[in-house]
């Protein structure tokens, strides 16, 4: 019996998260997590209610200056090695944000192993800006070449990581923002005392400190005190901000 020749999969956009802007001026993809290993669809990706929830919460925040806000659907559930089938298609889903919508500037929203693909393709020339939630990152090898961050040199980046993860070594993602800080001086990294890799004691603060920065990287908003201070203070101190309970709150008030 002939085998059967393995289906092509294509990556793809969904609809968009929240209201729909007359005109779009700024766009963020949301990139979940998956694998680090799997050839499977990726039909029940890990986060998936969090992450579109804070889609359609930057949607809310970001609708009056034109903001679209699109969860990336992946060909795989996998990184796959070398194959970085998941950061290819955050760097698709950049081209596909062209296609549709012009010049406008993009911010890439990654979680877990959507994370390690938001930073990988953050050199895409529409991306203004990059948030790492809680990124999964390989265990650093001699024999490799360490993960890059040459591609971030000009663009926003915000990595925020809970002390407590177990799942992904917030020691990682600590080195790789010092790699990152000497290349691009707009790198800052927030430390959620206490709190997992899921971040559920503090996702509200988690959200509020998401979209201060990307309506301050898309549209020129000004950004929250504690971001202004972890942008400009030197290493470590910028990288290791902790994030206040309650953060946001006084903002809406």
């Amino acid at each position: 019996m002939a085998q059967q020749a393995t289906p092509v999969r294509s990556a793809r956009l969904g609809r968009t998260l929240g209201p729909e802007p007359a005109a779009v001026s700024g766009v963020v993809l949301l990139l979940p997590g998956g694998d680090e290993t799997s050839l499977r669809r990726p039909a029940s990706m890990r986060l998936p209610s969090a992450v579109r929830a804070l889609g359609r919460r930057l949607a809310r925040a970001g609708h009056a200056d034109g903001l679209a806000a699109h969860l990336v659907h992946y060909r795989y559930r996998g990184w796959n090695g070398s194959e970085a089938h998941l950061a290819h298609d955050a760097t698709w889903a950049a081209d596909e944000v062209v296609r549709r919508y012009g010049d406008v500037p993009v911010s890439l929203v990654g979680v877990d192993m959507g994370a390690r693909a938001a930073l990988r393709a953050g050199g895409h020339e529409a991306v203004n800006s990059v948030v790492a939630v809680a990124p999964w990152l390989p265990e650093e090898d001699v024999a490799a070449s360490p993960e890059p961050v040459k591609q971030l040199v000009g663009r926003r980046v915000l990595i925020v990581h809970g002390t407590n993860d177990e799942q992904a070594d917030p020691e990682l993602s600590f080195r790789l923002a010092s790699r990152a800080k000497k290349a691009n001086r707009e790198v800052c990294r927030f430390e959620v005392h206490s709190d997992g890799h899921r971040l559920h004691q503090y996702r509200t603060e988690v959200q509020a400190l998401t979209e201060d920065f990307v309506m301050g990287a898309l549209f020129g908003r000004v950004l929250s005190r504690p971001v202004q201070d972890a942008l400009a203070a030197p290493p470590p101190l910028g990288l290791r901000m902790p994030l206040a309970s309650g953060f946001g709150r006084r903002r809406r008030r």
